[in-house]
């Protein structure tokens, strides 16, 4: 029994270091010393990629939540968004302006991937992130004020499921790049888990704040068309996904579930 409960222990202690790997990676937040590095961790921990997004979703959460006691609700849904934006150091905004750049300038699949790599922001970028922001915005100030911090609380971590499903189903699509070493390969298993660390929380979630079933389903629907769009997208042009391309998906995605659970919403009226 005692070795049996070691294991369990040393098994728990790995896929605690493996979460923290994961939130160092997507995130500015400061990890314990004791987690260590090794590149094989980093590779394993794109499991917990999605459950990255619960500390995101909850940390700009509780920014609306704490700004909507002083300001009007759109205020606070901007600094809901400034806030993530700033925690994950705009980690997929720019993955976003890039894939924008790459594929709205490149024609074939080398210059699609050295306009992705370049770090400067080209008008098809700075013209899509701009526009993006601005549709999430008004989704987000369109919903009914309480469903707000429960919309946060199931985008982010979807939408992170969505752009984890590249890593499982895709070919990385070349040999350099940021996202390489946490994101060549990942298992039916360590799919598995992702999935897992979403659908659980987001249960409990929806029993504390139901949302009514169509609405959860139309937003899921438009998360998963948009997903396989932009993959088809991806395999036609470069032949597989970069870091930027997982990005891109993550944003996305994350605009598909807010006009998902808009649907059928009547527009909120502010007090």
């Amino acid at each position: 029994m005692t070795q049996i409960w070691q294991q369990f222990m040393l098994s728990t202690t790995h896929q605690l270091r493996l979460f923290f790997i994961a939130l160092q990676f997507f995130t500015r937040i400061p990890i314990p010393q004791w987690v260590g590095f090794d590149m094989a961790w980093l590779q394993q921990a794109s499991r917990y990629f999605p459950a990255v997004g619960w500390v995101v979703a909850l940390f700009s959460a509780f920014i609306y939540w704490l700004t909507s006691q002083w300001w009007s609700p759109a205020i606070s849904v901007l600094l809901a968004m400034i806030a993530g934006i700033l925690l994950t150091g705009a980690f997929h905004e720019d993955g976003f302006a890039d894939v924008c750049d790459g594929f709205g300038g490149g024609m074939t699949s080398n210059k699609v991937l050295d306009i992705m790599k370049d770090s400067r922001v080209g008008a098809y970028g700075a013209i899509g992130i701009g526009l993006m922001l601005l549709l999430k915005f008004m989704l987000l100030v369109s919903l009914p004020i309480s469903e707000v911090i429960p919309a946060l609380l199931l985008a982010h971590p979807l939408s992170r499921l969505f752009s984890c499903s590249l890593i499982w189903l895709l070919q990385y699509a070349k040999h350099e790049g940021k996202a390489k070493p946490l994101a060549q390969h990942m298992s039916g298993d360590e799919f598995g888990i992702a999935c897992l660390t979403v659908l659980i929380p987001m249960l409990a979630l929806l029993w504390w704040h139901p949302i009514a079933a169509q609405r959860i389903l139309i937003a899921i629907v438009l998360m998963l068309v948009s997903a396989a769009w932009l993959a088809r997208l991806f395999v036609r042009k470069i032949g597989g996904y970069t870091g930027d391309c997982l990005g891109a998906v993550q944003q996305l995605t994350e605009v598909a579930c807010y006009l998902g659970l808009l649907a059928n919403v009547a527009p909120a009226v502010s007090a």
